[in-house]
């Protein structure tokens, strides 16, 4: 009897270890799918911050490459300018930079037309509200830049712009690059002069010849 009462306590005792050991698996998959959650959360958390670090660095090195392109139209813009002596005038087009048949020689002020790398579209022209003739370029894209500050002297204007549509890429001569003989053009006084603002709506008179020279 006693046997078969160790029998039977035996058998008795089967399901609960079965319900034992299906719990303990139970949990067992609740705490491995928590890790498991736990650990695509870090993952994502991290290729986040690897994708926005990355992101940074390519918008960074567009700045860069904006900067470049942009001082590039400037100084094709003064280059043609000052192409052939005693006539002070402007691009009327990006072509005018490209291929400037004013004189003899054909001169190429600009290696090639840029594409503004921020936005990947042509620049913008700025030109004069009087003679609509091209005194600078801008980018046409409205994002807000990461560089807010160290910029090179001549583009020190950009300091705490909020779009890169602001970073206006202007040639404005100033009273020693004129020949002699030749009046400073209306609102264009050096930046850097006390007091004094270059305003989006800047507008310069139609081209001059120099005293003598006028048909």
């Amino acid at each position: 009897m006693k046997i078969r009462h160790s029998r039977i306590n035996i058998q008795g005792s089967a399901p609960t270890l079965r319900a034992a050991l299906t719990v303990r698996r139970a949990v067992s998959r609740g705490f491995t799918y928590i890790a498991l959650l736990v650990a695509i959360v870090i993952i994502g958390i991290s290729l986040g911050a690897v994708t926005r670090y990355w992101s940074n660095i390519s918008l960074r090195e567009k700045e860069e490459e904006l900067l470049f392109r942009g001082d590039q139209y400037r100084k094709a813009i003064e280059s043609y300018t000052r192409a052939v002596p005693g006539r002070v005038e402007f691009p009327a087009s990006i072509d005018d930079l490209l291929a400037d048949n004013r004189t003899a020689v054909l001169k190429r002020h600009l290696r090639r037309k840029y594409k503004d790398p921020v936005s990947g579209e042509d620049f913008v022209e700025i030109r004069d509200q009087t003679t609509r003739r091209i005194i600078g370029v801008n980018s046409p894209s409205d994002k807000e830049p990461l560089k807010q500050a160290n910029f090179p002297e001549e583009d020190r204007d950009f300091e705490g712009k909020k779009k890169y549509s602001e970073w206006r890429f202007l040639y404005i001569p100033q009273p020693g690059q004129l020949p002699p003989g030749y009046p400073l053009p209306q609102g264009a006084l050096p930046p850097s002069t006390p007091g004094m603002t270059l305003s989006p709506g800047v507008s310069m008179p139609a081209p001059v010849q120099p005293p003598g020279m006028q048909n």
